[in-house]
């Protein structure tokens, strides 16, 4: 399967990853990708940005020596009410954003059982893009109703190759994708594979998750790492690689 891009990544940064973002674009040349986009964390992961550093991204070239590169955010959804770590007016001036619950960060209810809701609302949010790494079995959810919420906000879902890794602190996340992929197949609703690398080696890996996704047959349409065009759909940004 043809794979054109990485839209989430985290440079030094985000405060725990390891590479320089000249040190990433290196990497996604070399692995020959046509558009890497840098995720870095939102303010209330320990040690990420600050708001000050979303606000002057505009000053970044969209385009490095052949390689598409955009900027955005990896938001912390705070809450079961899908609140996030951003304001509005920030959100609205970036390229890409990826909504993710992160446990250190998120403050749970020991009494909900399935927080399908919760991605529910943060899709509502009409600067998310993308919804990552929805896999964690820490955090139990509906993948049918998922997958329609998904398909109805015109929000990607994330199949998270570091999710599929020894390294990963998510759990069950094999079964929970290959559910969410066949409720994806089942609705014609298309994904996204990313690396989350952390560091430059890591960047545009997907072995992982290319592999789930051919263990299910899920179709290479429906996959928008092989299409910019159906990628750009999906944001807001202009999509500049035509110019």
């Amino acid at each position: 399967m043809i794979d054109l891009l990485d839209s989430h990544t985290h440079s030094i940064m985000s405060g725990h990853a390891y590479s320089t973002i000249n040190e990433m674009i290196q990497a996604g040349k070399k692995k020959g990708l046509k558009l890497l986009a840098f995720t870095e964390h939102a303010p209330e992961m320990d040690g990420a940005c600050r708001k000050i550093y979303f606000r002057n991204l505009n000053i970044m070239p969209r385009k490095q020596e052949g390689l598409i590169t955009l900027y955005g955010v990896e938001l912390n959804i705070l809450d079961p009410e899908g609140h996030v770590d951003l304001p509005d007016d920030i959100l609205e001036g970036l390229d890409v954003v990826v909504a993710s619950i992160h446990p250190p960060v998120f403050q749970a209810d020991e009494e909900i059982e399935d927080y399908t809701p919760t991605y529910i609302r943060a899709m509502s949010n009409p600067y998310v893009n993308i919804i990552g790494h929805p896999d964690d079995g820490r955090i139990p959810v509906d993948y049918g109703e998922l997958v329609r919420a998904a398909k109805a906000y015109h929000v990607l879902l994330e199949v998270n190759n570091s999710s599929y890794t020894s390294t990963t602190a998510r759990t069950n996340t094999r079964e929970n994708c290959k559910k969410m992929l066949k409720e994806c197949m089942r609705y014609q609703a298309p994904i996204i594979v990313n690396s989350d690398a952390h560091a430059d080696f890591l960047v545009g890996e997907h072995t992982e998750a290319m592999a789930l996704l051919e263990e299910v047959g899920f179709p290479e349409e429906l996959v928008v790492n092989t299409n910019l065009d159906l990628y750009f759909s999906y944001l807001s940004v202009n999509p500049i690689y035509l110019d």
